[in-house]
C-alpha cells in the first residue's frame, strides 16, 4: 500500500498521546503537533503547513474540552472546536487529504431511551456540545474526504478526566456524592486510539466516509463508574453515595442519556470493542 504521512493535531492531549503510543510500530510517517507547533485557529498557519507538507491523513484530536469553562468562554470553545476544524477541513479538501475528526456524545440532548445512531437529530444542551456540533458541520460542509467519530466519557492516565479526579477524591475523602441520573459509556482513550490507527493502517479512510460512533461497550451512570474506579483502586474507605444532578448544580447541562450505538462502526471496520470495565481495569493495573 505504500507509506503515508499522517498529521495528528492536539498531540499533547489524552487522545493524541495515546495515538502516538498506538502508532509506535507503524510504518507510516506520523507528525504530531500541538498548539505551540501549529496553531489550528490561525487559518494562514494551517494553509502554510499544508503547502509545505504532503499530508495524506489528518487526525484532529485537538479540542477545547472544558465543559464548564465553555459556558463562560464560548468564543474560545467555538474557535477551537468549530472554526479550527473548518480551516483544517478546507485545507484537506484543497490538497485531497482525508480527515478523521473527533466529536462527542454531547451533541445529543439525552432525551432518547435507546442508544443513539449516527443519523439521529442533534440538539446540544451546552456551549461545549454546540461548539462540537458546529465543528462536525464545518468538516462535513468542506467537501473533504472525512470520517467524524463521536465518542463519549473519554479518560486515560493523561490530562484531566473523571477517572483521575475520582482516584484522587476517593483516596482523600470518607464520603463522596456522585450523580446517578446521567447515563453513558466510559471510553478509554487507548481503545479509541488503537481503533484510529487500525483504520489508518488498513487505509479505511480511502473508502469510508461520514459519521461514526465509537465508545467502549456497556452502559453505566457516573455513580457506577466512580464506584468501579474506587473498587479497583482499593479505596474502600470512601463511601460513594448516589445523588441527582439537581443536587450537584453545574453551569453546563449534560444529557441524561448519551449511550452511542456502535453497530455501524463495527460493521464497517470489523473491530471488536472492549467493555468499559475491562478497559478501566486494564488501564489501572498497567499504572501500578
Amino acid at each position: 500500500m505504500g507509506s503515508e504521512t499522517i498529521l495528528v493535531t492536539g498531540a499533547t492531549g489524552q487522545l493524541g498521546r495515546h495515538v502516538a503510543l498506538s502508532a509506535g510500530s507503524s510504518q507510516d510517517n506520523w507528525i504530531f503537533t500541538s498548539s505551540s507547533g501549529l496553531d489550528i485557529t490561525d487559518k494562514g498557519a494551517v494553509n502554510r503547513f499544508f503547502d509545505s507538507h504532503r499530508i495524506d491523513v489528518v487526525v484532529n484530536c485537538a479540542a477545547y474540552t472544558n465543559v464548564e469553562g465553555a459556558e463562560d468562554d464560548m468564543p474560545t470553545a467555538r474557535r477551537v472546536n468549530a472554526i479550527a476544524p473548518g480551516y483544517i477541513a478546507e485545507a484537506c479538501a484543497r490538497h485531497d487529504t482525508a480527515m478523521i475528526h473527533i466529536s462527542t456524545d454531547y451533541v445529543f440532548d439525552g432525551k432518547e431511551c435507546r442508544p443513539y445512531v449516527e443519523d439521529d437529530p442533534i440538539a446540544p444542551l451546552s456551549a461545549y456540545g454546540l461548539s462540537k456540533a458546529e465543528g462536525e458541520q464545518a468538516v462535513t460542509a468542506s467537501g473533504c474526504r472525512h470520517i467524524v467519530i463521536r465518542t463519549s466519557w473519554l479518560y486515560s492516565l493523561f490530562g484531566n478526566n473523571f477517572v483521575k479526579t475520582m482516584l484522587r477524591l476517593t483516596g482523600e475523602r470518607d464520603t463522596l456524592g456522585v450523580v446517578f441520573d446521567q447515563v453513558g459509556t466510559p471510553t478509554y482513550a487507548g481503545d479509541l486510539a488503537d481503533a484510529i490507527v487500525h483504520m489508518i493502517e488498513r487505509r479505511m479512510h480511502r473508502n469510508l466516509s461520514g459519521l461514526f460512533h465509537y465508545s467502549d461497550e456497556g452502559v453505566c451512570s457516573w455513580f457506577d463508574f466512580a464506584h468501579r474506579i474506587a473498587a479497583l483502586a482499593g479505596h474502600t474507605g470512601c463511601r460513594i453515595t448516589p445523588c441527582r444532578s439537581c443536587q450537584y448544580p453545574t453551569k453546563a447541562v449534560r444529557p441524561c442519556f448519551s449511550v452511542l450505538d456502535k453497530s455501524k462502526f463495527k460493521e464497517c471496520t470489523g473491530l471488536a470493542i472492549p467493555h468499559w470495565s475491562d478497559s478501566l481495569d486494564k488501564m489501572l493495573r498497567a499504572s501500578v
